[in-house]
């Protein structure tokens, strides 16, 4: 469940980016969260991750209060949500199997459990037969098809999507909601960031409208949901968009703030070191220097993996 109560947040430079929020969404529910650039949309998200904490008010999520959290309590409660973003983040000389596969051995888990659940997750967004290949050698889609499945891999109770369809084409786009959709199904909860309104009337979920740091519509009727002038033109701009190979999207630790803070809730420093032992029987500690906590230098040499993705990779 998440659980905002009058938020409101103002920045150190007078932005004042939230204005008395209230909002709550229930386990297994599926929403939208549509706005023009600037209405407050990146700062929900920031507060929903535990980026950024209110000025006023509460948040409760997956039964933590966000505003009274400890500073090594953050990466504990990240690791109960799921996150994917507009910009893939996938390590680039790691194969599609290790990038979903990492989130895992970050919490301890044992490596039979890894060769049967990585598998198992490729399949469900149809990537069994890429589990070998690298980032570079994927379409944008699928891609953004292996974040999900690491957003996925360890059971997450909420996915939160940040404009994942934003840098590819319509026909995949299509499919990475469809998917998010199917996910839903199962009970999990699913809050999308999106400017794509075409995206929001196919799919018939609940759909905030945030403007100006204030939520201005929460309904079930898409079709109510006015369409902004620039929410258009930016669908406009998706449509015409190819399939590519977007190498832009892969992390280059200490290049990008934004995706440093992410791997570094999975455990990764910016130097994106591989020298700590990983134990299969323990989960490692987080501590206050680790800020946020899937990745902790972690040795992949020291793994057994299977060359093609595992005798289970059939399911």
């Amino acid at each position: 469940m998440i659980e905002f109560k009058n938020v409101s947040k103002t920045y150190d430079n007078g932005t004042k980016a939230l204005k008395d929020v209230s909002l709550r969404i229930e386990d297994g529910e599926f929403v939208f969260i549509v706005g023009a650039s600037g209405a407050g949309k990146s700062t929900l998200l920031k507060i929903l991750m535990r980026e950024e904490v209110p000025s006023s008010g509460t948040v409760m999520i997956n039964n933590y209060n966000l505003n009274k959290l400890k500073k090594k309590q953050i990466p504990y409660f990240r690791r109960t949500l799921g996150i994917v973003f507009q910009d893939f983040r996938l390590i680039p000389n790691m194969s599609v199997f290790d990038n979903v596969a990492f989130a895992m051995r970050v919490i301890g888990a044992k490596e039979k459990e890894i060769r049967k659940r990585v598998p198992y997750l490729l399949s469900l967004v149809g990537l069994a037969s890429k589990a070998r290949n690298m980032p570079n050698e994927l379409s944008g889609g699928e891609q953004q098809r292996v974040a999900l499945a690491r957003a996925l891999v360890n059971n997450a109770k909420i996915i939160i999507a940040d404009e994942p369809t934003g840098n590819i084409d319509p026909e995949m786009s299509y499919e990475i909601v469809d998917l998010l959709d199917h996910i839903n199904a199962t009970g999990t909860t699913v809050v999308m960031v999106t400017h794509e309104h075409s995206l929001v009337k196919q799919f018939n979920h609940r759909v905030i409208k945030i403007d100006s740091g204030a939520v201005v519509a929460d309904m079930e009727d898409a079709e109510s949901i006015t369409v902004t002038a620039e929410t258009h033109q930016l669908g406009v701009e998706n449509a015409s968009k190819e399939e590519e190979k977007p190498s832009m999207f892969f992390y280059e630790p200490g290049t990008n703030k934004e995706s440093d803070d992410f791997f570094a809730s999975y455990g990764v420093d910016k130097e994106f070191n591989t020298s700590v032992e990983a134990e299969e029987e323990t989960k490692p500690d987080a501590t206050e220097d680790d800020d946020y906590s899937i990745l902790r230098e972690f040795d992949l040499s020291s793994f057994d993996l299977p060359q093609d993705g595992g005798e289970s990779n059939e399911g």
